[in-house]
């Protein structure tokens, strides 16, 4: 019994033993021969990747060549630096291409350095693409050679819609078909929603080209509703009309408000006219004159006359003259105002002298003899503008008066600069007139003058006396023969003539048509160089004309010192003024 289980114990030992063995060798059979072919497989993977990677490159480089070949337009792939803010569309210079190509192709050369020849990959790259290349620089070229235009043909097609919505709006009557009239508004408001401030197409949003498909639909619509055609063409006339007479009511409004802005004085003038006249009363009296006063009556000198109530406008006037002057020892000035800027004018000028000239500070009040004679007739003249009736605008007419003691003499506006010397000036044979003046009844040019813009030939008298194809000439600066004038007797000319223009309509308001039938016959043309006008309003000169000119005026309202004066006229005038002055800063006024 013992032996027996001993027997089937050794039997169940070795049928185990061999089940161990039919299951577990196997098993390690398989993984031995798993180990071998994963570390082969790994072997071979890791040995393929650049071939793999290099053949995929060349099959690239091959497409790129075939389709070369075929004249297929790909993208052209373009490399910029790091930091390069070039546009992809913009020229490309030889010196870049060629930088360009050579980082291409060293590029190229790295990569298939194992497998593939540089020189081929470099005649692959520039000679399988070179046609295509050039053909699309010369593309690009001609592209950008065509000047790129700025349309608005959308903006204007949302305004006919909404003006046309706007018209049926008027047309139909509120009863009727509401639905369709809240419709036509709702699409109104989007259509001036999505178009807002847009001056161009490219600045329209999709959404309001889809509102301008819904806006035509709903038009449609109404067309539909509303078929009579005529009663619209009445509404659409009735509602441009009402523009165009809102259009002519604003275009008066702003010439009014440029006008009367041409007539104000900023307020930093005011503040420093009131800070002149403080500190000029704070003076000595001995401190108040000037010097070289002697010279004022010499006639070996050149005289220049400015009136203005103007400070810092004299002030340009005399600094260019000075500045530009080949004797500034010989010039002589003689600045007029009224008695309620002559402590302002005076000071300024003794705190600036005008160097080796003479200048000379006069009130238009001190001439007594014109308040007696001619104040009566002055005021009397229509017109609402100071600058017409004031006595400083009509002094010029009453010059040998004022300089008894002087032959000749030039009258230069408060709007002008010189930037010439003028001395030449008085070596000018004057032939026996009166008046030297630059011409402005040539057609064409920006001062063009005719005399019966400013006089009405309507009148007999005016008809029987004068030529309104007489050529018109320009005050502003004016060489004018005191000695003749006296022999001659036009101050009394003018006086005639005015008091004339007081009984009836003859001529606009103003010195300048008073000046051209006073000097009748009595003008000598000057060179054309010597004088140019235009910079006070949109003449649109050249700049070449402007600096050759000896004299510039800002003739007109915008002023150069004035906020509306145009800015690129500006820079002639206000290098003359010194900004930084303490004055100037205390008073807020810049450049």
């Amino acid at each position: 019994m013992i032996s027996m289980k001993k027997s089937w114990r050794c039997k169940r030992i070795f049928f185990l033993y061999l089940l161990s063995i039919c299951v577990f060798f196997p098993l390690i059979l398989l993984s031995e021969r798993l180990k071998h072919v994963l570390h082969l497989g790994k072997k071979e993977f890791v040995e393929d990747l650049p071939s793999i990677k290099y053949r995929r490159d060349g099959e690239r480089l091959s497409v790129v060549e075939t389709e070369g070949d075929e004249g297929l337009k790909v993208p052209d792939l373009v490399v910029y630096r790091d930091g390069s803010k070039e546009n992809p569309k913009s020229n490309i210079s030889s010196g870049n291409a060629a930088d360009l190509l050579g980082k291409n192709g060293t590029e190229h050369k790295v990569k298939e350095e194992s497998n593939q020849n540089p020189q081929k990959i470099l005649s692959t790259t520039s000679g399988g693409k070179e046609q295509s290349s050039l053909t699309k620089i010369q593309h690009d070229k001609s592209i950008r050679s065509q000047p790129q235009r700025v349309t608005d043909e959308k903006i204007k097609q949302i305004r006919d819609q909404v003006i046309r919505a706007k018209a049926y709006l008027n047309f139909a009557p509120p009863s009727s078909n509401s639905h369709l009239m809240k419709e036509l508004r709702l699409r109104i408001k989007e259509l001036e929603r999505a178009v807002g401030e847009a001056s161009k197409d490219s600045d329209l949003s999709r959404s309001a080209l889809q509102r301008m498909r819904t806006m035509e639909a709903t038009l449609f619509k109404a067309s539909q509703a509303y078929p009579d055609c005529s009663a619209l063409v009445t509404k659409l006339r009735a509602m441009t009309n009402r523009v165009e007479e809102q259009l002519e009511a604003q275009k008066s409004q702003a010439k009014y408000l440029v006008e009367l802005a041409g007539r104000s004085t900023p307020k930093g003038f005011h503040c420093l006219t009131m800070r002149l006249t403080t500190e000029y009363f704070a003076l000595h009296p001995e401190e108040q004159n000037f010097p070289n006063q002697e010279k004022l009556d010499d006639g070996d000198l050149y005289h220049y006359a400015v009136f203005s109530d103007n400070v810092l406008a004299c002030s340009v006037v005399v600094k260019s003259t000075i500045s530009n002057a080949m004797d500034p020892e010989k010039i002589v000035f003689h600045v007029v105002t009224d008695s309620l800027n002559l402590p302002a004018m005076s000071l300024w000028f003794l705190l600036n002298p005008p160097g080796k000239a003479t200048i000379q500070i006069q009130s238009v009040e001190k001439f007594e003899w014109l308040a007696a004679k001619y104040n009566l007739t002055l005021k009397k003249e229509n017109s609402h503008d100071s600058r017409y009736t004031s006595a400083l605008n009509h002094l010029r007419f009453y010059m040998p008066d004022v300089f008894p003691q002087l032959n000749k003499i030039v009258l230069l506006d408060h709007d002008v600069v010189v930037q010439r010397d003028l001395s030449r000036l008085w070596s000018i044979d004057m032939k026996g007139k009166v008046n030297g003046a630059v011409e402005t009844c040539h057609e064409g040019e920006p001062s063009f003058r005719q005399m019966d813009m400013f006089i009405n030939f309507s009148d007999p008298m005016v008809a029987e006396r004068f030529d309104a194809k007489t050529c018109t000439w320009a005050f502003g600066m004016n060489l004018f023969d005191l000695h003749e004038w006296r022999r001659q007797n036009l101050t009394a000319v003018y006086h005639k003539y005015l008091q004339m223009g007081n009984k009836k309509p003859l001529w606009k308001a103003g010195s300048l048509p008073l000046g051209w039938i006073t000097f009748y016959n009595q003008t000598v043309a000057l060179d054309s160089r010597w004088h140019v006008l235009g910079l006070g309003y949109e003449s649109g000169m050249a700049r070449s004309e402007i600096d050759r000119a000896a004299v510039i005026q800002y003739d007109g309202v915008m002023k150069p010192w004035l906020e509306i004066g145009i800015s690129k006229y500006k820079g002639y005038w206000s290098k003359y003024l010194n900004y930084d002055d303490p004055l100037l800063q205390q008073c807020n006024i810049h450049e």
